[in-house]
């Protein structure tokens, strides 16, 4: 276990790199520069040269890589073009406002999408496994900013109970849960659907295995057969799932994070673009890239833990 996070580790300074450099060059290939979107269209040419200057975008392009670079190395991430304020504050006060979407997202549909999906496959073709599947289908189908829209229409206007905008005050655990809800729900019941899907798919294949008859056959009560000796085996497909969709939903609370006014590395993430923010864009991509990596770390720890045969190899 230690070789895997040794090698995640390693991988994570040429992955970094890697983004930074595609992201630099990129930017200054795209139309537009910071000075020009800070002070308009129209703005006259000595004023946008007298900013350029003064945000170091002068320089030779090799000169801004490097420095950079070398900043991006030392776990400095620099300052922004548009506000003058140090990206490391901007994304450390925005980063937990994305983890909490996230992990509650990704909480609610795991709790929500793992006991359905069992219970379909237990009950095979009957009622509820074809009703599960048409909620899933459903699921699938509605895209995270619509049904937002309806949540929010729903429990934010029509019936006054949970707040629409924002998220929280910090250092108030209640009023950021309470702005949680709505947009947690949004993306965790579309996380319910996927998790549905995969644990009916694998507790079918599981459930057909010959241990399952034997340990039936041995007269153990179906709730053990079940949670003790199916579901064990369905754990790391679950886990491929979970973390594949932790990924998917730290990119996707971009648009819940717009819809719901609250911050994050989304709404960072947009600003940065429609300023031309340069050097905030890169290191909110940089730091998008370390979460993918840590992700895929836990995964691969979790796959050892649930099956003794990944660890051992």
């Amino acid at each position: 276990m230690s070789d895997i996070l040794l090698k995640r580790l390693l991988n994570l300074i040429p992955i970094c790199i890697l983004v930074y450099t595609m992201v630099f060059f990129l930017l200054r290939i795209a139309p537009g520069d910071p000075a020009t979107a800070v002070l308009g269209d129209n703005a006259t040419a000595e004023a946008v040269a007298a900013l350029k200057a003064k945000m170091g975008l002068d320089r030779s392009l090799l000169e801004q890589y490097w420095d950079g670079l070398f900043d991006l190395l030392r776990g400095d991430f620099g300052r922004s073009l548009t506000s003058g304020l140090p990206v490391t504050d901007q994304i450390l006060s925005a980063l937990p406002y994305t983890l909490h979407l996230a992990f509650a997202s990704l909480g609610l549909g795991l709790v929500l999408g793992i006991p359905m999906g069992t219970l379909s496959a237990i009950r095979r073709d009957g009622l509820f496994d074809h009703g599960s599947r048409v909620v899933s289908l459903a699921g699938l189908s509605v895209p995270s900013f619509v049904l937002g829209i309806v949540l929010m229409l729903a429990f934010s206007i029509h019936f006054p109970i949970l707040p629409a905008v924002g998220g929280g005050k910090a250092g108030d655990p209640l009023s950021i849960l309470r702005h949680l809800v709505l947009p947690a729900t949004t993306l965790g019941l579309i996380m319910m659907a996927y998790v549905m899907r995969v644990t009916r798919n694998a507790m079918l294949n599981v459930l057909g295995e010959d241990y399952i008859r034997t340990a039936r056959a041995k007269g153990l009560p179906e709730w053990k057969v079940i949670l003790f000796h199916a579901f064990p085996n369905c754990l790391v497909p679950l886990i491929s799932l979970a973390a594949i969709n932790f990924i998917t939903l730290v990119s996707s609370s971009v648009m819940i994070e717009i819809i719901f006014s609250r911050q994050g590395l989304g709404r960072l993430l947009v600003s940065a673009m429609r300023q031309r923010d340069y050097v905030s864009l890169q290191s909110v991509l940089v730091v998008y890239a370390m979460l993918i990596i840590a992700v895929n770390m836990t995964a691969d720890i979790l796959y050892s833990l649930a099956n003794p045969r990944i660890r051992a190899k």
